[in-house]
C-alpha cells in the first residue's frame, strides 16, 4: 500500500508533495522512496528531492547525516534545499557547519535570500562572533534583505548576543517591524551590560510583554543585588495574568534566599508542583539554595534526594548548605558521595569543602582535599581556596603555617586571604602578626572599616586599651566607617529590612518598645539563673 503511494512522485504536484509531512513516516520509508525515485528518474525533480531532504534534515524522525549524503550526490541544488541544510545545522546547534554551507551556498554562486539570512544569523549568534555577524549583516545590506522583520529580528537578537549592545540598539531605533521578541531581546542585553536603568526604562515602554520579558527584567534586578524589587517584580507579573517560566521562578527563588523569604519560597514551590514543572537541575538547585539560605535545611536535603539529575551546581549547593548549617560531617560525605557517582567537582565545591573542614577543624583532611584538587580532578586551586586554608590553619592554631601559606601563594593575596589571617590573629591574640597583616592590607588599599574594628579586637583581647584608642583615632582621622549592620524578617510574605542606626521605620516606637521588655525579660532570666546556680 506504501508503495502504491509512493507512485504520486512520479508526477508532484502541490498536492502531491506534503506527502511527507506525515508524522508516522520514518527513514526506513524515506530510503524506500528514495530507491522508487532513483528509479523512475524522478529524483532529479528539485521539488521533490528538497521534501526528501527537508524531511531528513529537520523532522524528528529524520537523520541529518543522511540528507547531507543525498545533498552530495545531487547534481541541481535549488535555494530551497541549501536553506534546508542551513536551517538544519543551525537549528541543531552545529553553526560551523550552518555557516560553512553557507559559504559554499557562495561559491556556487547562488544569491541568498531572506530565508538563508535568518539561519545563517542564528548560527552567529550560536557561535558568539561579532565579527562574522558583522560580515553577513553586510551581506545582507548589500543584497537589500535588511528590511525584512525577522532578519532585522535576528540581527538585534545576534548583536545583543555578542555583546555589541549599542549596535543592536541602532538596528532597533530604526527599526519598523520591532515585536515582543525584538523589545524583549533588547532589555536583556542591557541586564546582561548591567545597565539596569536602561532596562527598566526599555521594560516599562514595551506596548506588549510577555513571560519571557518579565524574567529578563526579574533576572536583571535580582543581578544587582536588588532582591526585594525582582520579588515584587515576580509577584507584579503574575497580578498581570503572565504565568512564570523557569527563569522567572528561578530569579524569584534566588532573591527569596537572599531576603530570607522562606514563605514566598515555599508558595513557588507549591506553584512549581501545582503546575506538573519539571525538577530539572537549574530549577532544582534554585530550590536547595532557597531552603538551605531560609534555614530549611531539611527541605534542601528532600528537594536534592527528589531531583532525577544531579550535576555539580546541585551537589556542591547542598554540600555549601550543609556546611553553613553546621553539617560539615554530612557535607564532607556528600563530597565522597558525588566522587562516587562520577560527578566532577569544580572549584566552587571544593571552597564549600575546605570550609567545611575549617569549622570542624579537620586540618588534615582539608590538606587532603587541597592537595587533590590539581592532583587528582585537574582544579587548579584559586586565591579562594587559599583562604580556606589559612582560615583552617588559623582556627586550629597552626598561624607560623597559615603565615608560611601565605607567603608561598603563586599569586598575590587578597583581602580574603589576608582577613582570614586577620581573623585568626584576633582568636589567638596575636598582636605582632595582626600588626603586620594590617599593615599588608593598607598597601592593597584594603584597609577598610572591618579591618581596624578586627585590629582593636585584637589589642583589646591582650588588654592593650591605650592601641585600641588608637586605632578608634586613626579611623576617625582617615574618616573610614564601619558597615552598619543589617539584618531582614519575613512577616505575611513582606519582607522588612532593618540598618543599625536606621530609624525611619513607621512603627519604630513599638519595635523599640518591644525590644526593651525582651532584653528586660532576659536580664530577669540571667539574674534569676545566677542565683539557682550559686
Amino acid at each position: 500500500m506504501l508503495l502504491n503511494s509512493f507512485t504520486k512522485f512520479l508526477r508532484p504536484n502541490q498536492k502531491t508533495l506534503p506527502f511527507l509531512d506525515q508524522k508516522w513516516l520514518t527513514m526506513k520509508h524515506i530510503k524506500q522512496i528514495q530507491s522508487h525515485l532513483i528509479i523512475s528518474g524522478t529524483l532529479t525533480n528539485p521539488s521533490v528531492t528538497g521534501q526528501v531532504i527537508a524531511f531528513c534534515a529537520i523532522s524528528n524522525n529524520g537523520d541529518l547525516d543522511y540528507a547531507q549524503h543525498i545533498f552530495n550526490y545531487l547534481p541541481y541544488r535549488s535555494a530551497f534545499i541549501w536553506n534546508t541544510m542551513i536551517r538544519a545545522y543551525s537549528e541543531k546547534n552545529k553553526p560551523i557547519k550552518a555557516m560553512s554551507m553557507y559559504r559554499q551556498m557562495l561559491d556556487f554562486g547562488l544569491s541568498p535570500n531572506n530565508y538563508t539570512f535568518s539561519f545563517v544569523i542564528k548560527a552567529c549568534t550560536e557561535l558568539n562572533d561579532g565579527f562574522c555577524g558583522c560580515q553577513v549583516h553586510s551581506q545582507i545590506i548589500r543584497l537589500g534583505w535588511e528590511c525584512y522583520d525577522f532578519v532585522q529580528n535576528g540581527l538585534i537578537h545576534m548583536y545583543v548576543n555578542c555583546d555589541s549592545v549599542d549596535y543592536a540598539r541602532k538596528l532597533f531605533d530604526v527599526s519598523l517591524y520591532r515585536d515582543v521578541i525584538s523589545w524583549t531581546a533588547m532589555v536583556n542585553g542591557y541586564v546582561k551590560t548591567g545597565e539596569l536603568e536602561t532596562a527598566r526604562k526599555l521594560f516599562d515602554e514595551m506596548p506588549e510583554r510577555n513571560a519571557v520579558s518579565w524574567s529578563a527584567i526579574i533576572t536583571g534586578y535580582v543581578q544587582k543585588g536588588l532582591f526585594k524589587e525582582g520579588l515584587e517584580l515576580f509577584n507584579e507579573m503574575q497580578l498581570q495574568g503572565f504565568k512564570p517560566n523557569y527563569a522567572g521562578i528561578v530569579g524569584a527563588l534566588t532573591a527569596c534566599g537572599s531576603l530570607g523569604a522562606l514563605d514566598q519560597g515555599r508558595w513557588i514551590h507549591a506553584y512549581v508542583d501545582r503546575n506538573g514543572l519539571e525538577l530539572n537541575r537549574i530549577l532544582g538547585t534554585s530550590l536547595i539554595d532557597m531552603y538551605a539560605k531560609c534555614g530549611c535545611i531539611e527541605t534542601a536535603q528532600h528537594v536534592f534526594s527528589q531531583m532525577p539529575d544531579r550535576d555539580v551546581f546541585a551537589f556542591t549547593s547542598m554540600i555549601s548548605g550543609l556546611s553553613n548549617h553546621d553539617k560539615s560531617g554530612d557535607a564532607i560525605e556528600l563530597f565522597l558521595k558525588m566522587r562516587d557517582e562520577g560527578v566532577q567537582p569544580n572549584e566552587v565545591t571544593f571552597i564549600c569543602v575546605l570550609s567545611a573542614c575549617s569549622r570542624m577543624g579537620l586540618v588534615e583532611e582539608g590538606l587532603d582535599f587541597f592537595k587533590s584538587m590539581n592532583g587528582v580532578y585537574g582544579v587548579e586551586p584559586g586565591v579562594e581556596h587559599y583562604g580556606c586554608m589559612v582560615d583552617l590553619l588559623g582556627r586550629a592554631g597552626r598561624l607560623d603555617d597559615a603565615k608560611k601559606l601565605v607567603s608561598e601563594m603563586p599569586m598575590k593575596p587578597d583581602s580574603y586571604v589576608l582577613g582570614a589571617l586577620l581573623n585568626a590573629c584576633r582568636m589567638h591574640g596575636e598582636v605582632e602578626l595582626g600588626k603586620e597583616t594590617v599593615e599588608n592590607l593598607a598597601k592593597l588599599s584594603l584597609d577598610h572599616g572591618g579591618v581596624h574594628v578586627l585590629l582593636s579586637n585584637i589589642y583589646a583581647s591582650v588588654n592593650q586599651w591605650e592601641d585600641v584608642a588608637k586605632v578608634r583615632m586613626e579611623m576617625e582621622n582617615k574618616n573610614v566607617k564601619k558597615v552598619p549592620g543589617g539584618s531582614s524578617i519575613e512577616l505575611n510574605g513582606v519582607v522588612c529590612e532593618f540598618v543599625a542606626g536606621d530609624r525611619s521605620h513607621h512603627r519604630m516606637g513599638d519595635i523599640s518598645f518591644i525590644l526593651l521588655l525582651i532584653n528586660n525579660q532576659l536580664k530577669s532570666l540571667r539574674f534569676h539563673d545566677e542565683l539557682v546556680f550559686e
